[in-house]
């Protein structure tokens, strides 16, 4: 047997590929096996550092893989997720993961089993042509066809997924080139950290110039390099001016709940009150948000056509700023870098702001629960989560009118505290639990999905099971899709089409996984059944049966929206 480090030594460009994810610190990956990559599965045990996750559907293992990449990022370790998956139905599958991570700006890297190089191009079975069909949802899609160009585009594939606006990268395949081997001599060259962005002086001093001349300013933060070092130092600063901090679309854990100057969160179904906030604000601060549909109420807020608003927009890529709307003064920079310098500026010449304790005050009136009689009222029992389940608990959705409840009413106090999609993808919640509870076994992880939602994607609790992951899961049944019922109500009221679901027993279905279940009618129901569930460990399902006629946390009724088209 000759030496591994003989020139005759080799190995498979496999092999090669898994150690160069290896030296990257992958410590897991999210994959549905196919024979495409068999030289990949055959390579993964002997790097036992690194874990393998099986999933039953390639878009969970994608959403799995966008949330680990999502948490790597608010760790500061800038690690993307990782998910491997097979060609043709198992690439377009898990489409849906890389669209959410493009949309979330998160470092994600989706590799793609493919056809062996020969076949390219003859349509052979499950034939994709990846580069075309991801290009558009993603920042880079390409395939390895020269094995000996592995590390070069793994370190690539890592640079570019978490630098600049973080998002997902997609490499293909081709099945005979990860069974060719390779000279043992070829070694992995990890790609350095990610490199910190300067904030330039003169821009910090015209900053604090527009700050000062501000009557009624406003901060919308969360986004794209969002991490524990951008929340501590951010919210200290604006904490020390009385700067009113909004949190962009399901952005909620990018600030304390409980800082004096929290104002609430954008997106669907907000607090009136500070949308009038936004719109008559006459300087906007904007770090790390990119300023899309939800957060800006359909392209509305900010108002620039308003002559007295100005815009700031700071954002770790260039290509973001001035993207949509015209920006006053742009910074491209790392926002953690960004909130560090605005804690340390001298401000003393700035006389603090009013409008942050009143902004806290109107989201706390906001987000209070007020008495209801409904026999199971979910504001009351998110406020009993809140009260039975610990503050540093992650809340895991997907898509739905059933989400807004915990967006108005929860209280994301860690960080990360949240995983839900910004592009609505339904399905994501069950898989972003499964990966959350993997990630950090020593937190409480929540999976909250609608009736809908939880279908696309709870068979994944099988995952769960087989890796012993603790998790609750909330399924709130009203037994239809209820936001496209609200919009239906909206725009046809009364005549209902496609919306109705007719459900199994979501509390068997769990037990059948291995789950300890129950289903509940009432308010008292469900917190004698979260604090039974709090007890144990393992899955843990709560079917929640609610009432279809409040469709929305924000008051919306059918009945109501009915009346309103009448009027």
């Amino acid at each position: 047997m000759s030496d591994s480090t003989s020139p005759q030594a080799t190995r498979s460009a496999a092999a090669l590929l898994v150690d160069c994810l290896a030296a990257e610190g992958a410590r897991r990956i999210f994959t549905v096996p196919g024979e495409s990559f068999l030289a990949v599965l055959d390579a993964l045990p002997d790097r036992p550092e690194i874990e393998i996750v099986t999933c039953r559907q390639e878009g969970g293992a994608a959403f799995m893989a966008c949330a680990d990449g999502a948490m790597n990022a608010a760790d500061g370790t800038a690690l993307p997720g990782i998910a491997f998956v097979t060609r043709g139905p198992g690439a377009t599958n898990a489409s849906i993961g890389v669209h959410v991570a493009h949309q979330d700006s998160q470092p994600m890297i989706l590799f793609v089993g493919d056809v062996a190089r020969g076949m390219q191009g003859r349509e052979g079975f499950q034939e994709v042509d990846f580069s075309a069909f991801f290009a558009p949802i993603c920042k880079w899609a390409a395939r390895i066809d020269d094995p000996e160009r592995i590390p070069e585009y793994i370190a690539r594939a890592h640079a570019v997924a978490i630098n600049g606006r973080p998002g997902p990268v997609v490499l293909a395949l081709p099945e005979d080139m990860l069974a060719q081997p390779v000279p043992a001599s070829i070694l992995s060259r990890p790609q350095a950290v990610r490199p910190a962005q300067a904030v330039c002086p003169d821009a910090m001093a015209t900053l604090f110039d527009l700050i000062g001349n501000a009557a009624s300013p406003i901060a919308i933060i969360g986004g794209a390099g969002w991490n524990a070092k951008a929340r501590t130092y951010f919210q200290q600063f604006a904490e020390r001016i009385g700067l009113p901090v909004a949190t962009a679309f399901r952005r909620q854990d990018a600030i304390a709940p409980d800082s004096p100057v929290y104002a609430g969160n954008l997106g669907y179904g907000p607090n009136p009150k500070l949308l009038d906030r936004v719109r008559n604000a006459d300087l906007i601060i904007a770090v790390g948000a990119r300023l899309g549909e939800a957060t800006t109420d359909g392209y509305t807020i900010p108002t620039l056509e308003h002559p007295g608003q100005l815009l700031v927009h700071i954002h770790p890529d260039p290509e973001e700023l001035g993207r949509v709307y015209r920006t006053d003064l742009a910074l491209a920079c790392s926002v953690d870098e960004f909130a560090e310098a605005a804690m340390l500026w001298d401000d003393s010449e700035i006389i603090a702001f009013d409008a942050g304790a009143d902004a806290h005050a109107e989201w706390r009136a906001w987000a209070t629960p007020q008495p209801s009689e409904a026999a199971l009222d979910l504001a009351a029992c998110v406020s009993a989560m809140r009260d039975a389940l610990p503050a540093d608990t992650i809340i895991c959705n997907g898509a739905g009118n059933f989400a807004g409840w915990w967006h108005r009413y929860w209280r994301y106090t860690a960080y990360p505290g949240q995983l839900a999609p910004t592009c609505g993808a339904m399905g994501y919640g069950v898989p972003a639990a499964v990966a959350a509870a993997l990630h950090h076994p020593e937190r409480t992880v929540v999976a909250v999905a609608g009736d809908g939602d939880f279908l696309m994607n709870g068979q994944e609790l099988a995952t769960a099971a087989q890796y012993g992951a603790n998790l609750i899961v909330v399924i709130i049944d009203n037994g239809a899709y209820g936001t496209i019922r609200m919009h239906q109500e909206r725009e046809y009221p009364g005549r209902v089409s496609a919306t109705t679901l007719v459900n199994p027993d979501f509390a068997a279905l769990g037990a059948a996984y291995g789950a300890w279940s129950v289903a509940v009618e009432t308010t008292d129901a469900f917190v004698a059944a979260l604090d039974d569930a709090k007890q144990r460990s393992g899955i843990r399902l709560i079917h929640v049966l609610t009432d279809l006629e409040r469709i929305a946390a924000s008051g919306a009724t059918i009945s109501g929206l009915r009346a309103r088209v009448r009027d």
